[in-house]
């Protein structure tokens, strides 16, 4: 079953002008079969939030997001340092796990 994705137009406008990314550039980070899903503590306010980062093209992209129902309600993305960090973090530790004969 393929992703639904949804999100505020007006959001995303201020997004793109904010941090130079598009809502439906976001969708592709989810496409990273290296993508990690982590809980979003810091923005976590009235429903469980988390952020998505995965590889689009060669830079890593943070989106924010939030669950409803189905759907996945983008609330914010950007090409953050913070978030790059995690995902190489995350590669890290997935290649420790895996050790040096498994393929990643």
């Amino acid at each position: 079953m393929a992703a639904v994705f949804d999100w505020d137009p007006v959001k995303d406008e201020e997004n793109q002008r904010k941090h130079g990314v598009a809502f439906a550039e976001a969708t592709l980070a989810f496409l990273d079969p290296k993508r990690a899903i982590a809980r979003d503590f810091d923005h976590n306010l009235e429903e469980d939030r988390f952020c998505c980062f995965g590889k689009v093209g060669d830079r890593v992209l943070t989106v924010r997001f939030t669950y409803r129902s189905e759907v996945i309600r983008i609330i914010g993305a950007g090409y953050w340092r913070k978030g790059r960090r995690a995902y190489e973090a995350i590669q890290r530790v997935h290649r420790r796990a895996l050790g040096p004969d498994q393929d990643n």
